[in-house]
């Protein structure tokens, strides 16, 4: 597989504006952050060929490539609000295209970073006037200009997530996630974690994969014990680090000494977590990376498991259909930090709950 990441990846430059925005605990947590992510990125860039320039998302540059490679791989952009390491939602796509790429011959372009939904949708124009076999839209927030863009290239293949809704399109897939499946076995052991009684989720935006995995998590915590109280705090961003740290700050000063959450601006919160030594539960990427003694598990997106479907179904000319993660078909896999020390009888029922949400015999309730 071959991958050209085109917008500069901002992860890093964001948590330096965090410093500013909080106090001198969350300034010291976002530093270890920092040096955790630094790390992390140099594996990251390793794990994308080609070169990372600097070029406008208006106009994604085309390759130039062997003809004969180019005749058999199947061509793909990719739009995505975050930095290809960001060890959350957009690393868990690049990871799956990754392990895609292993089996099968596929060239994949990627605009990371585009926070702002009018550059991605700049983007996502840039690659269908491209000609590219598949466009995908790799965000909820991104549906406004999709609809758009797409009815306008009828012609082109395009991919939106996290939805269920293919835009009333018949050149729209849709792919989505029971993030609420991993949420609840990680509310499951958080409520088995806490000694206040007191768990902080730090959320983005109230939508797509985000919104279900915090209200698994807190159907998870009830079902253990309903005495335990998840104050959830939605920031209404998907990428400010600081407001993430601020929110996370706040949880500890009141109590909480469990915290989760989701989305790309968790460094911020995870940095909190790892200056005060509290237990953190992740989701879409595996976290450990970010702290190797606080991270219990994560919930890990594989969405290698309907990519393989969404490309044959590009090569059939069978577009339009919805795909969706679960324990069941292997989209979600629960990762338990070894670094971590899980009480013995903890694990043995978050994999319990893990095998009935598999098979049936458990649900979430939502």
């Amino acid at each position: 597989m071959r991958t050209t990441t085109r917008a500069a990846t901002a992860a890093l430059a964001t948590l330096a504006l965090v410093a500013t925005a909080c106090g001198s605990d969350a300034e010291e947590a976002v530093d270890d952050a920092v040096d955790e992510v630094e790390e992390v990125a140099d594996d990251a860039e390793e794990a994308v060929e080609g070169e990372v320039d600097d070029e406008p998302a208006e106009a994604p540059a085309e390759e130039t490539t062997d003809d004969a490679a180019d005749a058999e791989a199947l061509t793909i952009g990719i739009v995505a609000p975050s930095a290809v390491n960001d060890l959350a939602f957009t690393q868990s796509m690049i990871d799956s295209l990754d392990r895609v790429g292993e089996e099968r011959d596929i060239d994949v372009q990627v605009t990371d970073g585009t926070f702002i939904v009018e550059d991605g949708g700049a983007a996502l124009r840039g690659y269908a006037e491209s000609g590219l076999d598949l466009v995908i839209a790799h965000g909820t927030q991104y549906g406004g200009p999709l609809a758009e863009i797409a009815a306008e290239f009828p012609d082109t293949t395009f991919a939106w997530g996290t939805s269920a809704d293919n835009l009333g399109l018949d050149n729209v897939f849709a792919y989505t996630v029971r993030s609420d499946q991993g949420g609840y076995v990680n509310g499951l052991m958080a409520a088995q974690i806490t000694d206040s009684g007191t768990i902080g989720v730090v959320g983005p935006v109230e939508a797509g994969d985000a919104a279900l995995y915090v209200d698994g998590f807190v159907a998870g915590a009830a079902a253990q014990d309903p005495a335990v109280s998840v104050n959830v705090n939605y920031i209404e961003s998907f990428s400010d680090v600081a407001l993430a740290a601020e929110a996370a700050t706040a949880f500890v000063e009141s109590g909480a000494d469990v915290l989760t959450g989701t989305a790309q601006m968790v460094v911020g919160a995870t940095g909190v977590a790892v200056d005060q030594g509290i237990p953190w539960f992740g989701t879409q990427s595996d976290q450990a990376p970010l702290g190797a003694d606080i991270v219990v598990a994560s919930q890990e997106y594989h969405w290698e498991v309907i990519l393989t479907q969404i490309f044959d179904a590009v090569e059939a000319g069978e577009p339009g259909q919805v795909f969706e993660l679960t324990f069941e078909n292997g989209g979600l896999e629960m990762i338990f930090n070894e670094g971590y020390a899980l009480d013995d009888a903890i694990r043995t029922a978050a994999d319990e709950a893990i095998a009935g949400l598999s098979d049936g015999s458990l649900a979430t309730g939502l």
